[in-house]
């Protein structure tokens, strides 16, 4: 058997389209087998809601009269970028407030925005002749602006490194809190439910694929940052896949901060929890064969933070079986473990977008353009400057 996009979508017109979550569809496989679950199921939905770095928004304010070219900006006092247009900016999710520090950045200003609240805008301009204005400070919210739509460099990780620190301090990161003496392990990644891991050789997924984004419909614009494609096999018919990544964009404005979420990591900084579900059509049986892995047998692998290195010791393989369990084992005893990631949010999305697929609401996009292969990372070479 085999399905086209096109001939997808004309069943969701026509309202016949089979929808199931990843959950879901791993559980008919169980019961009925790879052949038949991919003859009945048409597209099943995925879904992750993680702290995203690397995530931040385009705005426009419009112009003021008299008009102001603006060079510094700052918003609620987290500064925005003024190295566009007269009156573009740029927020990142982890700019920190100029007087509240950790406690409020530039993902707390997008969540602002998107919750209606007003937030205060302050601009100096070295000033011009078309732009006379030299400072200008009022109030803004998402309905006064021209454009509002996040841009995210890096989202989706295909999979995530595990975290525990071997050192004998306490340790403050990305990554969480990390008790000394290996006391805890904590990961990021939403395992059989995670898109990326669904469709690890990017089949379905590429340039232009539409995507549920922070409750809005938006789309993978292009590669994401540090992209990268690795594969290890484990074992017999089992892959480690990882390095892939998305950049992903969609308009604020239809957005629900049900799932677009500030955050403060403690004594690290600010970041932006986004919820993402991406749809993949099963298209013949090689692809539900990946739709049908389970957390037993997707592995990650348990990285030593306390090493302050851009290459820190591999301690072990897990899978997220294990790591969902509450604990694993790590020199020969056990350690609990704790998500970053929300399962229970990413269950909520994938229903969300299986819903608005069988209503008719949302359409399958087939990608423009197939992401990279293999892509590359290239580390930050330190050299002699003059």
């Amino acid at each position: 058997m085999a399905r086209t996009f096109d001939e997808i979508n004309s069943k969701i017109k026509d309202g016949e389209v089979v929808v199931v979550t990843a959950e879901e569809f791993k559980e008919l496989v169980e019961q009925k087998g790879v052949s038949q679950a991919a003859r009945e199921v048409d597209v099943v939905t995925t879904a992750t809601f993680s702290p995203m770095c690397s995530s931040g928004a385009f705005l426009n304010f419009g112009h003021s009269d008299p008009p102001i070219r603006m060079s510094k900006i700052w918003l609620n006092d987290v500064p925005a970028y003024g190295g566009l247009a007269a009156v573009d900016t740029y927020i990142g999710a982890t700019e920190l407030s100029e007087t509240r520090g950790f406690e409020y950045g530039g993902a707390h200003v997008i969540q602002d925005l998107i919750d209606g609240k007003k937030v205060r805008l302050r601009a100096e301009s070295y000033g011009t002749d078309c732009y006379p204005l030299k400072d200008i400070t009022t109030y803004i919210t998402l309905d006064d602006l021209n454009q509002a739509y996040l841009y995210n460099p890096r989202n989706v990780y295909q999979n995530y490194n595990a975290a525990t620190n071997s050192s004998d301090r306490m340790l403050h990161t990305y990554m969480g809190t990390l008790l000394p003496q290996y006391g805890n392990v904590t990961y990021c990644t939403s395992g059989e439910l995670s898109p990326l891991l669904n469709d690890p050789m990017l089949r379905t997924i590429g340039i232009g694929t539409r995507i549920f984004l922070g409750g809005a419909q938006g789309y993978v614009a292009w590669e994401g940052t540090q992209y990268i494609r690795k594969q290890e096999v484990i074992r017999d018919h089992v892959v480690q896949y990882s390095g892939a990544t998305l950049a992903v964009i969609g308009d604020m404005r239809d957005m629900d901060s049900r799932f677009v979420r500030a955050a403060t990591f403690q004594k690290y900084g600010t970041t932006l929890f986004v919820g993402i579900g991406i749809p993949i059509p099963v298209l013949d049986e090689d692809m539900a064969e990946f739709l049908a892995v389970r957390n037993r047998d997707i592995y990650t692998q348990v990285v030593d933070y306390g090493v302050p290195r851009r290459s820190r010791p591999i301690l072990r393989k897990v899978s997220y079986e294990e790591l969902r369990s509450g604990s694993i084992e790590l020199n020969g005893r056990k350690v609990p473990t704790a998500p970053l990631s929300s399962l229970r949010k990413a269950r909520e999305i994938a229903q969300l977008l299986k819903d608005m697929i069988s209503q008719g609401r949302f359409f399958l996009q087939e990608p423009i353009q197939k992401l990279p292969e293999e892509g590359r990372f290239n580390p930050l070479k330190k050299t002699e400057v003059e």
